[in-house]
């Protein structure tokens, strides 16, 4: 039996939809069962909760042969790396209790950066929790989400333009949502792998946000420009939003921490999602809704 948890949210419900295609036991954690696609609702087993909830877990893990574990954000947090915990550590005990042999979980790029990374260094402490598990364990490590450039398609439909915190002319690791499903559902349906690794989800070639706008340009057939926002700037704009100040605090550090590399440079030979392929596939339909007609 393999739990999944987030199967309403973008990556968990890629990664239990694929699961399913291959005829794999599901059973899913999720808080408002109404939001799964019928085909999960008729095809797994639910159990309706948080997997932050002690009980919940124990009656999700009961069986389980993997688990894939993605904490949900939340921008009210008034603690980041606490509110992680608050999912790993009854997560880890749950898994400790059940003998679940093996665990998939999201963290981030970039593990072992000795600075500190905000949210990315709340992504690790989740990490450590799970490993002190003992069960096999595999950090799925992405680096900046591609999708993020959706909360901008207004200023890219627009002006032609979108807004980062990057140097413009340094190397942004990236990574295709999709992707991160992909290798999640592949680690769970495999069950022979053991040890504890960390896992690095980008796509295969690093691009600075200067040539992502050109890439963008060609695919849209259209001028657009990346414009470089101030940490002051990127502060009002969480801020303003209503994210508490830690969470606004965590989004500054994890900003600093990319400037400072905390991303490696990517390697040869690396797969995932092309940055044009998705800006193919997945920006340009947001932006020009007429050409999915």
């Amino acid at each position: 039996m393999i739990v999944i948890t987030t199967p309403t949210g973008t990556i968990g419900a890629a990664v239990a939809e694929s699961l399913r295609a291959t005829g794999a036991p599901l059973r899913l954690i999720a808080r408002d069962p109404a939001r799964l696609p019928e085909t999960l609702r008729e095809y797994a087993d639910v159990v309706v909760g948080s997997h932050a909830d002690p009980e919940v877990l124990n009656r999700a893990l009961t069986g389980a042969t993997a688990l894939f574990v993605l904490v949900p954000p939340n921008f009210g947090a008034p603690d980041v790396t606490g509110y992680y915990l608050g999912f790993a550590r009854p997560i880890a005990d749950a898994v400790r209790a059940h003998g679940v042999p093996r665990v998939v979980a999201v963290s981030s790029l970039g593990r072992g950066f000795a600075g500190p990374a905000g949210l990315l260094s709340a992504a690790w402490a989740m990490d450590d929790m799970l490993e002190s598990s003992g069960a096999a364990y595999r950090s799925l490590q992405p680096a900046f989400f591609m999708e993020n450039l959706l909360h901008q398609v207004d200023l890219i439909r627009g002006p032609g333009m979108f807004v980062l915190t990057a140097d413009p002319d340094a190397p942004l690791a990236a990574v295709a949502s999709a992707d991160i499903a992909r290798t999640a559902a592949d680690l769970l349906a495999d069950d022979t792998w053991t040890g504890q690794e960390d896992v690095p989800v980008r796509e295969p070639v690093d691009h600075t946000p200067r040539e992502m706008a050109q890439v963008i340009a060609e695919t849209l057939g259209r001028p657009v420009t990346y414009q470089q926002a101030s940490l002051a700037d990127y502060r009002a704009r969480y801020a303003s939003s209503g994210a508490s100040p830690a969470t606004v605090d965590a989004m500054i550090e994890m900003a600093e921490a990319q400037t400072a590399g905390v991303y490696p440079p990517v390697r040869e030979g690396g797969g995932g999602t092309t940055f044009r392929r998705w800006c193919e596939s997945v920006l340009a339909p947001a932006v020009n809704p007429s050409t999915l007609r």
